[in-house]
């Protein structure tokens, strides 16, 4: 019996040892599941929403990280170029080897998950995750030399592109605050918490893809006056009478599309913040959504997750430049001055001033770029805020998921009808202006 046993331990080692390594078409063919690439944006999506940063912020980090992603896996596609020389300052960064085997879609994910360590806090949150993630790629038989020199790639490309951001004025806008005048019809810090204005130098960011923060500036807001007959206080009676008579669908679209990234909740002597997913997060978990029903690629998954990741982020420079221009006072403030002082909103008014709605700018910016790159008309439903207990809603289109969220923060008190207006109309600029300088195929073919 002994002499069976050490007879079939042999023959196993044998027969191990007779199998054929994976080849490069095999374990490439595994490496490159979008779903992949998804685990990696959901994890840095956790930990932008434990950290706490503003939209603003969330969607730079968003924009490198998706950078870095994409740039490292562009020689795994032939029909794919370098956005090196098409966003702003930035050049092609670390090319492979010639004649060397690279896992392609590993570099990838590495190039991702280094940017997005490099720019986030709690990155104790990345370890547990990282040591499976990476595993997966030995599993499918990536060869141990292969996989030091993907891994090395994807380092590379990670630091080039954090090279970049590093000058993108980030570091010199932290720290400021925005002055409050008390000047009639200006912003001021609203309640419960009364915070800071959020971001106040935000234009001084480098633009991704736009010649300047200012080059889509929008229409002047509508002059401040407690005249009844005049455009503005008709926009404040306008929220002030939604406010008061908002049915259930109304309420259900406005706390859907909330997307505070720190909500504060108060109960007597006792406060807390909730905290959640920020707009550009929402947008990028759309795109997620439909680029996994379509059936699309790892190219073109993370493709569409930069190209949207640099529309939103420039439409958060455009929309901040404004902001900080016009000053507008929110609708909170003048109703309760000149209205009802007891009137609240449905929704908690964020720290910053009203005009344009944020909401409106970016959403209709990413909705422009993943229209054009997946397609009008494409229904699905959005889950993605279901676990933070903000339900589930179908749309028939981007674009209609674009203006159901302008909408929602008419309903949710938060704004006036203008904001989303021409925040909208600016969004829509921003993100065809993505398209039009940032392109990412070589083939006169194209997706747009």
């Amino acid at each position: 019996m002994l002499r069976f046993g050490f007879l079939f331990a042999t023959l196993l080692v044998v027969v191990s040892g007779c199998q054929k390594p994976a080849t490069p078409a095999e374990y490439n063919a595994k490496a490159a599941n979008p779903e992949r690439y998804n685990d990696a944006l959901n994890k840095l999506t956790q930990v932008v929403i434990h950290d706490i940063f503003s939209p603003p912020v969330a969607s730079r980090i968003y924009g490198y990280a998706n950078l870095a992603g994409y740039e490292a896996l562009v020689p795994f596609d032939a029909q794919y170029e370098s956005l090196g020389g098409k966003l702003k300052q930035f050049q092609a960064g670390p090319k492979p080897q010639a004649g060397q085997e690279y896992c392609f879609p590993l570099a990838s994910v590495r190039a991702f998950m280094t940017v997005a360590r490099a720019l986030t806090f709690s990155v104790e949150f990345y370890d547990e995750f990282e040591t499976a993630f990476y595993e997966q790629y030995k599993k499918d038989g990536v060869p141990d030399d292969v996989y030091e020199r993907s891994m090395a790639y994807g380092e590379a490309v990670a630091k080039h592109v954090l090279d970049y951001a590093a000058k993108d004025s980030y570091k010199q806008t932290r720290g400021f605050k925005h002055t409050v005048t008390n000047e009639e019809g200006t912003w001021v810090p609203t309640p419960p918490a009364y915070m800071d204005a959020a971001e106040p130098q935000w234009n001084k960011i480098r633009c991704w893809v736009m010649d300047t923060c200012n080059q889509f500036m929008p229409p002047r807001p509508h002059p401040f006056s407690l005249n009844k007959n005049t455009p503005y206080w008709k926009e404040v009676d306008e929220v002030y009478q939604i406010g008061k008579r908002m049915d259930k669908n109304e309420q259900a679209i406005a706390y859907f599309w909330d997307d505070n990234a720190f909500v504060m909740n108060i109960a007597g002597h006792v406060s807390y913040a909730s905290k959640k997913m920020t707009p550009g997060g929402h947008w990028l978990a759309i795109a997620q959504t439909v680029t996994r029903q379509r059936k699309l690629n790892m190219m073109q998954t993370v493709e569409a997750y930069a190209l949207t990741s640099f529309a939103l982020a420039d439409a958060f420079i455009a929309c901040w430049d404004e902001k900080y221009r016009s000053k507008t006072v929110r609708p909170e403030t003048v109703i309760n001055k000149s209205i009802d002082p007891k009137w609240t909103p449905f929704l908690q008014t964020p720290p910053f001033p009203e005009y344009p709605s944020g909401h409106s700018t970016i959403t209709a910016a990413a909705a422009t770029v993943l229209t054009s790159l997946i397609g009008d008309n494409i229904a699905f439903t959005d889950s993605t805020e279901y676990k933070y207990g903000h339900g589930v809603r179908s749309f028939q289109s981007f674009k209609q998921a674009a203006r159901e969220a302008s909408i929602s923060r008419l309903y949710g008190g938060i704004h006036y009808r203008s904001a989303l207006d021409n925040g909208a109309m600016m969004g829509e600029k921003v993100g065809l202006w993505v398209l039009e300088k940032a392109k990412t195929r070589k083939s006169a073919v194209a997706n747009r």
